[in-house]
């Protein structure tokens, strides 16, 4: 199935004269202009051997047409993309990749990344970590190649129209990381003197508005250390392809970023293991959620700010955030018990304050993903069926994919994760 075109510019609410939940008229709206698709590489099992797929909330007024964008596309290997709920957790069958599946992690299998984007993306991002910006010394070359940015990426965004839109997401990923190990984790991270280290970071992503006697002084700082230059850069080539509100929403998604690792490394300078359901208000925060909201940027098309800003975008947004955060925690549970300290993550706060025992916490931890997961779905199509603007409906799908894809790195990530011997 091809992938779709760009969006064209648009309205991006229905005319006065309709209804939340009437379909949106003309050529546009038409299913097979709107399917989404992933890109080639390995199928998945076919949808006859796929776990059945049950309805999802009531489409009022929009008949059999959105009923089938709602359903996503229906060819080979296209599951993950779809925006109703499943009745099962997906069966265990796996695209032919390492790494294995959590048991009972409710998740959709996706295609093998096409290999020829993830070639050319890993190529790409190395030159530029290298010789941009200067990213990491020449010792953490096999970490940074062990990250396999290009297939994480490639995975992520089926839709991307090539390889200089799935850049976009490749850089701004690298510079994440990157600050994040240098600033808060395993290269050199202290919690100690962190806001002032994040607050001058952000502005490569927000630049500073000053005297002509200061600024001069700000440009340089930006080349002060590698998670700045990265931000810099990453910004840079993000912007010339990005609307100014598309821009806008990726700075205020940053700055959530950043106050959550504030309350982390505030929680880790008093001893604290905060409860369950205060851990995962910080993980909303610190969370993924920036990757997921630029991918209409990387499909090339706009997702409209005053439909993105709606109450029900912004919870399918979160929701999707949470899940795919969650994901991390229990993927990267044993390779974060191997470090020095207690690094808090969902099933180590779980066993602290419920008594449980670290498998049971474990266990319950895959459980609180999987209600995310299901809520997500649920609210997707919700939306959707409010809202079959499409725009809003190709965003969607985008975000499904990218938390499918998000999956599938961290299941086949063999170099960074593992999984505990719980079963």
């Amino acid at each position: 199935m091809p992938v779709p075109g760009p969006s064209p510019r648009q309205p991006s609410l229905p005319s006065p004269a309709a209804r939340p939940g009437d379909r949106v008229p003309g050529p546009a709206a038409a299913p097979g202009a709107l399917a989404g698709a992933c890109g080639s590489g390995t199928p998945v099992p076919t949808a006859a051997s796929a776990p059945p797929l049950v309805p999802g909330p009531p489409v009022q007024g929009a008949g059999a047409a959105l009923a089938r964008l709602l359903r996503g596309p229906s060819g080979l290997g296209t599951a993950g993309l779809s925006l109703v709920r499943r009745a099962e957790p997906a069966a265990p069958a796996e695209p032919a990749a390492a790494g294995t599946a959590i048991p009972g992690l409710y998740h959709h299998p996706v295609p093998e990344p096409d290999p020829v984007r993830v070639e050319e993306v890993s190529r790409r991002i190395k030159a530029w970590a290298v010789e941009e910006v200067e990213l990491y010394p020449p010792d953490w070359e096999d970490q940074f190649d062990g990250f396999s940015l290009g297939r994480y990426m490639v995975a992520c965004h089926p839709d991307a129209p090539g390889v200089d839109h799935l850049m976009i997401a490749t850089r701004l990923m690298a510079a994440e990381n990157a600050l994040d190990d240098c600033y808060c984790e395993d290269h050199g991270g202290s919690p100690v003197g962190l806001g002032g280290r994040l607050l001058l970071a952000h502005t490569a992503l927000d630049p500073l508005h000053t005297t002509a006697e200061y600024q001069p002084q700000w440009e340089r700082s930006l080349h002060a250390d590698a998670p700045r230059r990265a931000y810099r850069s990453a910004m840079g080539y993000f912007v010339r392809e990005a609307t100014p509100a598309q821009a806008d929403r990726y700075r205020h998604d940053m700055a959530r970023l950043h106050l959550g690792y504030l309350a982390e490394a505030a929680w880790s300078e008093t001893d604290h293991v905060p409860e369950v359901w205060e851990y995962l208000a910080m993980r909303q925060f610190n969370n993924f959620r920036p990757c997921p909201t630029i991918t209409d940027t990387v499909g090339g098309y706009e997702l409209p700010a005053d439909l993105q800003a709606r109450p029900e975008v912004q919870r399918v947004i979160a929701l999707a955030g949470n899940a795919t955060t969650i994901v991390n925690d229990l993927y990267s549970y044993t390779k974060e018990l191997a470090g020095p300290g207690l690094h808090l993550n969902l099933p180590v706060v779980i066993a602290e304050r419920e008594g449980l025992p670290v498998r049971d916490a474990y266990l319950k931890a895959v459980e609180v993903h999987n209600d995310l997961m299901h809520a997500f779905e649920t609210e997707a199509a919700g939306a959707a069926a409010a809202l079959p603007v499409p725009s809003l409906l190709r965003f969607l799908r985008g975000v499904a994919a990218w938390v499918d894809g998000n999956h599938y790195w961290h299941q086949t990530n063999t170099y960074r994760y593992s999984l505990p011997d719980f079963w």
